[in-house]
């Protein structure tokens, strides 16, 4: 079942400009280390933000309370799979409130999609909750 869907849409200029004002105060208050260094590393990093930004964004709307609450930037990063997947890691209070929002007996999954098109960045989030398999043969994907 869905239990949450969140989108934004990120003006990556906007971001380059909030970069050059406020550097490194911005990049620390918003984005964990590993954000910080996969972005640093590409040559659109400002867009590699903006995706990040966004991301984040659309994961507090499809947690039901937009960046209130208690949820803080960094409780919500997007990491990549070796392959190259974005995934959502949650961690404090966005964690909890994942946890709250996820019915007993199931399990929730966090698809997250980025894309770009200068000058925007756009991210999807969709938050699903999956049965916990009684026994791990039942159902392939929660085993």
């Amino acid at each position: 079942m869905i239990l949450g869907i969140g989108t934004d849409l990120a003006n990556i200029e906007r971001i380059a400009g909030t970069l050059e004002r406020f550097g490194d105060r911005f990049r620390n208050r918003v984005f964990t280390e590993i954000e910080q260094r996969k972005a640093e590393r590409r040559a659109d990093t400002a867009g590699t933000y903006a995706k990040r930004w966004a991301a984040k964004e659309a994961c507090s709307k499809a947690l039901g309370t937009g960046l209130r609450m208690g949820i803080s930037w960094k409780d919500m990063a997007v990491v990549n799979l070796r392959s190259g997947q974005p995934q959502m890691h949650l961690t404090g209070w966005a964690a909890e409130r994942l946890a709250k929002m996820t019915p007993p007996g199931h399990r929730s999954v966090i698809h997250v999609t980025l894309t770009d098109d200068h000058p925007w960045a756009q991210a999807i989030v969709v938050i699903e909750a999956l049965p916990e398999a009684v026994d791990a043969g039942d159902d392939k994907r929660t085993g």
